[in-house]
């Protein structure tokens, strides 16, 4: 979970000893999640350098990735996926294109959270799944960012952390059908405290998210409706 300044910071987390086992206890409980996308439309939201958006491009799926950012989207498009800039806000598609959507950390950074939840229930065909990632609320990461905002830094101050419940009210208020929540990332932002709970924490998500840095959640548009 880096901070989401550039390609470099991603790449210099992900070598990181930390980052190594936190993004693989995210991964952990995303993909059970995703499923298989094999011949399916996908759009990854917030793709950033497109290594989810590749990831299920190399597992058969139609991908396109959509990030804000110009710099990140340089960086993904040496990956094997479409490309879109645009945001969350207003997704530059048509109704009903998609049969996942994904989008990992992006609503933390979404000031029209409401409009954002609606436009990802639009794009999605009837039937269609939704998997998100978020930045859980209550947890030793979430008082580390916070604390880092009151001292000065605008990315953290801005940004909203959310509990299970609230990411649940959310979908549902978007016509959303919620299926599964699951919990991620339990330890606290040490690489050695990661890697002695790294083997349980994918166990202890799929029973709570209660102190999970990392929330995912999966939720079904609803089929249309069958005339009488």
């Amino acid at each position: 979970m880096p901070t989401p300044t550039g390609p470099e910071a991603y790449r210099a987390w992900r070598a990181s000893p930390l980052g190594h086992v936190t993004d693989a206890c995210e991964a952990a409980a995303l993909r059970p999640l995703i499923g298989d996308v094999a011949g399916r439309a996908v759009l990854d939201i917030g793709c950033g350098d497109g290594t989810l958006a590749a990831e299920l491009a190399r597992a058969g799926a139609r991908v396109t990735g959509l990030d804000p950012d110009a710099a990140m989207l340089r960086v993904a498009a040496a990956r094997d996926i479409a490309l879109v800039q645009g945001r969350i806000e207003a997704l530059p598609f048509a109704t009903a294109r998609f049969d996942l959507v994904t989008a990992v950390t992006v609503l933390c950074f979404v000031h029209d959270e409401a409009t954002a939840w609606r436009e990802m229930a639009r794009v999605l065909r009837p039937g269609g799944a939704l998997v998100i990632g978020e930045l859980g609320r209550w947890n030793l990461w979430a008082l580390r960012r916070r604390i880092r905002g009151w001292m000065g830094s605008r990315l953290w101050r801005s940004a909203v952390f959310h509990s299970a419940a609230q990411l649940r009210d959310a979908a549902t208020a978007a016509g959303l059908v919620v299926e599964e929540v699951r919990g991620a990332v339990f330890h606290p932002p040490s690489a050695t405290a990661a890697r002695l709970t790294a083997g349980i924490d994918a166990a202890l998500g799929r029973h709570t998210t209660f102190g999970a840095a990392f929330i995912a959640l999966r939720a079904r548009k609803p089929a249309a409706s069958t005339p009488g």
